[in-house]
């Protein structure tokens, strides 16, 4: 399959942020998140995964290995304009992010993860998403279909409102698609298990910010994360929002955070390369 991805793109300065969107998802869940770092300089890439912004029949046919593809080919693309490059994602694009840390360290400078989700086990999940990990073959998971939770993973009374009104009214292209196919569940478990197996190779600072109230993914997802990867983690756990932490109450929150975290990386490295620079000493004539 050629993999294709659409970015939506902001300009900067030579550090770059790569914020990839989740599962049915499109680079609008990302929008704010992504104006918001625009504002403090950084160039800023939001790409389309693979399969995405279509209808749900596109997105159901489209294994994980082409999602992280789209999002190898975004790297590549934000790489050629900045010499650091942060790689942030939510829910499904965190587990895209880690996969892009591990095999691209020398791209990739720092990982932020929004509502990590490797376990489908919020409070508003249906009472059968724990028996999923039973399934093995995908003509069983083409039976199963797991509808969006009532609250959208949204808090916030009015923007869910604006989203709900948004799913409704679209073809998949603009907010994504309504619900996940069960398929797409199980692709999203390989990509998870896959990605479990090489956390430790993942040595670059981490931000994780996650919601306690998350009502897809509990905040043990966050934990687990926390302890396996090998490098520095800040955790951040919000008290005010669900899942799609980019877009709910606390939004102004998670971009804070997430500058706050780049301009510590960013000033890391400026210092190990002034440690690293030979000191040149001019011997009198």
């Amino acid at each position: 399959m050629t993999v294709q991805t659409d970015t939506f793109r902001i300009p900067g300065g030579n550090v770059g942020v790569l914020l990839i969107h989740g599962l049915c998802g499109t680079p609008a869940e990302m929008r704010f998140a992504a104006m918001g770092l625009a504002k403090a300089g950084y160039t800023v890439h939001c790409p389309q995964l693979a399969g995405h912004g279509g209808r749900t029949q596109d997105v159901a046919e489209t294994p994980w290995q082409d999602w992280y593809q789209s999002a190898e080919v975004a790297l590549d693309e934000i790489r050629k304009e900045c010499d650091t490059v942060i790689v942030g994602g939510l829910c499904l694009g965190s587990i895209v992010g880690l996969h892009l840390a591990a095999n691209h360290p020398d791209k990739v400078q720092g990982v932020a993860l929004f509502s990590p989700t490797l376990k489908i086990n919020g409070w508003a999940m249906p009472w059968y998403t724990k028996f999923f990990s039973l399934v093995r073959h995908n003509w069983v998971a083409k039976l199963m279909h797991f509808p969006d939770a009532e609250s959208l993973g949204i808090k916030c009374e009015r923007v869910r409102t604006f989203v709900r009104a948004a799913l409704e009214s679209s073809d998949g292209s603009e907010m994504g698609t309504s619900g996940v196919p069960g398929v797409m569940v199980l692709e999203h478990c390989r990509m998870v298990k896959a990605a479990k197996a090489i956390l430790k190779r993942i040595k670059q600072p981490t931000i994780i910010i996650h919601s306690r109230e998350d009502d897809y993914a509990d905040l043990n997802n966050a934990v687990y994360l926390q302890k396996e990867l090998t490098g520095t983690v800040d955790m951040v756990v919000l008290e005010d929002s669900y899942h799609m932490i980019t877009l709910d109450k606390e939004r102004h929150v998670v971009v804070e955070r997430t500058r706050a975290f780049i301009d510590r990386v960013v000033g890391e490295i400026i210092n190990v390369a002034a440690d690293a620079t030979p000191t040149v000493v001019k011997l009198a004539a």
